[in-house]
């Protein structure tokens, strides 16, 4: 059964049941499923046109995935994906850096694209997913960056000291998790880390202001809440509806999820940005 053919029939399923689509929660949930079927679409027709090469932005013509394992695939492909978090990228990668952790890497967006960014540092990418482990392994090969990037499975909140002498920067998209894992209490050398965090307060009510509480003594902290996106769309697309357009660039969040970027107040021996 195809993909689309598993939308209907799950329509059909709905209909048939109670409470019916005239319930708003139950009408938002199908209109969720046929968003996704017709973003998933879009970004077949991306691969047509151009290949799984992303077009634009910091990752722009870093090779990528037809699949993905987590999220939405075409504002990856776009590269508008988190465009919010774009001037930071390039702020960390102008750091000397040698090290980045990620935690909840799924096929690798990030963990292959700053080791591509950043060729100076070593990627540690973690995933308790065995499927996005094995993609996101495959991935760093097709873009030549196997070398640095070393795939762990489970990451624990006292895991940070052992990169403690390390110059760190720390991405965290663990849907929720984020509360358990980012424990300065349990990882002091937390505090000498940039950090980038995505909080989801859909799955952990109020965890943003207690990871804000956490870190404020030690870190610079900026709120970012995500925007509309402006980057140019491809050509493909310029004369599509305007519906397509916007699923084009549509990253299936439930709800906002602001992102929290933590600078230390004190920067390391030798960092002079």
């Amino acid at each position: 059964m195809t993909y689309i053919e598993q939308v209907v029939q799950w329509l059909r399923d709905r209909l048939a049941r109670e409470p019916s689509l005239a319930d708003p929660r139950e009408l938002n949930l199908a209109l969720r499923v046929l968003a996704i079927w017709r973003s998933r679409a879009i970004a077949d027709a991306y691969v047509r046109q151009y290949g799984a090469r992303i077009m634009q932005g910091p990752f722009a013509g870093m090779e990528y995935v037809t699949s993905a394992t987590e999220g939405a695939l075409t504002p990856r492909l776009i590269g508008t994906y988190e465009s919010e978090l774009h001037p930071y990228l390039a702020k960390f990668a102008a750091k000397p850096l040698d090290c980045v952790i990620d935690v909840g890497c799924a096929e690798g967006y990030y963990a292959v694209g700053l080791a591509r960014m950043m060729p100076q540092v070593t990627v540690h990418a973690f995933d308790i997913q065995e499927k996005a482990r094995r993609a996101c392994a495959e991935l760093a090969a097709k873009n030549g960056v196997a070398d640095r990037v070393v795939i762990g499975e489970r990451f624990e909140p006292d895991g940070f000291e052992a990169f403690k002498d390390r110059r760190c920067l720390v991405l965290v998209d663990i849907e929720g998790a984020e509360d358990d894992l980012l424990r300065p209490d349990l990882s002091p050398a937390l505090a000498g880390m940039d950090l980038i965090v995505e909080t989801h307060g859909v799955y952990r009510k109020g965890v943003l202001d207690r990871l804000v509480e956490r870190f404020a003594e030690t870190h610079d902290i900026v709120r970012l809440d995500p925007q509309p996106k402006t980057l140019p769309l491809p050509d493909f697309l310029k004369g599509a509806s305007h519906l397509d357009q916007l699923l084009a660039v549509w990253e299936f969040r439930l709800q906002a999820t602001p992102w929290l970027v933590m600078t230390p107040k004190i920067a390391a021996v030798g960092d002079d940005h």
